[in-house]
């Protein structure tokens, strides 16, 4: 794959769509938010009622508490990769560069709270309820957006918050905590990222970013789930305290037979002479549980169980060139 790190055309912008007296402004929103799902791959929520800004930022702060252990501390909650959950560093390998990324996370699911699947430090005791909470508002809001694709689809209206029943033992919605790592003075090749260009295999991903903390960038072109086809420009989203940055996922583009569009996106790694200093954001991953069958309205693609998605999409965003090799040939 050609990374072009040409700029975007300065016209483009990601739609900003205010969520406000959502239930009374339902159908008004829900308008802007299919133009944007079938043209743009991404949009902006603001003026949420819940999480709120002031809920957003105690996260970030339990985030930096986190990663802020040592590293044995952190290595107390391993990453299974089979599971999705626990914390990793600098160990996902993406098909477009061959290099890993420059960051650490921690995958959580709401079911498993409490288990050992979620940080047990004693000095941060306030985790488990705090991150809960934010994760039950955060898949709450979710709901109420992945209800407009559900109708749009001819799905009842409930269709998508069924198939995300977050509290059953086989759900796969994960909240990821992100940090990248802090590189002051450090000049990187241009081949590398923090993040590097990908897709999300999700339905739907709703990501939280600090203000003043930027570097993520999408690109536009991507007309079918299994292409890893992309367009030539780069457009950087400009990071803000509140506002929450969603994008389709593959598996919600499958399901809408390529109608919503999940689009490559990439943190870009900051040379020298910028801020290089840590970078943190929170990720919210809309995954449906394990049994649910995946099958668009019109019948595009073979019906295929979530666990089996998922499964395909890791092995196929991980297995390095040779997996993206035969997907781009498929």
């Amino acid at each position: 794959m050609t990374i072009n790190t040409t700029e975007a055309p300065k016209d483009r912008k990601i739609p900003k769509i205010s969520v406000a007296n959502f239930a009374e402004r339902k159908a008004e929103i829900s308008r802007q938010i299919l133009d944007a799902a079938e043209n743009s791959g991404f949009f902006i929520l603001e003026n949420q009622e819940s999480p709120s800004v002031a809920e957003i930022e105690e996260m970030f702060t339990i985030s930096e508490r986190f990663f802020n252990l040592p590293e044995a501390k952190k290595k107390e909650t391993p990453h299974i990769k089979a599971e999705n959950t626990g914390w990793e560093t600098r160990s996902q390998i993406r098909p477009s560069t061959g290099l890993p990324d420059q960051k650490e996370s921690i995958q959580l699911q709401f079911h498993r709270r409490g288990d050992r699947s979620w940080p047990q430090d004693p000095s941060i005791p306030e985790f488990n309820k705090t991150v809960s909470s934010f994760m039950a508002k955060t898949h709450s809001l979710s709901m109420d957006i992945l209800s407009i694709f559900a109708v749009a689809l001819g799905f009842p209206e409930d269709f998508f918050a069924k198939a995300h029943d977050v509290n059953r033992t086989n759900a796969q919605s994960t909240m990821r905590l992100l940090h990248y790592h802090d590189i002051t003075g450090t000049q990187f090749p241009p081949s590398y990222w923090r993040a590097g260009p990908h897709t999300d295999y999700d339905c739907m991903t709703m990501l939280f970013q600090k203000t003043g903390e930027d570097g993520l960038e999408i690109c536009p072109g991507r007309e079918a789930h299994t292409s890893f086809g992309m367009g030539d420009h780069w457009t950087p989203v400009k990071a803000k305290t509140g506002e929450i940055v969603c994008n389709i996922g593959d598996m919600l583009m499958a399901w809408s037979d390529d109608r919503f569009k999940s689009l490559f996106h990439r943190v870009r790694c900051p040379s020298v002479g910028e801020r290089q200093t840590s970078r943190y954001s929170i990720a919210y991953f809309n995954q449906a549980n394990k049994d649910v069958e995946i099958k668009g309205p019109l019948g595009k693609y073979p019906v295929m169980t979530a666990e089996k998605y998922l499964q395909d999409a890791i092995k196929r965003n991980y297995g390095g060139p040779t997996a993206m090799n035969a997907l781009t040939a498929a």
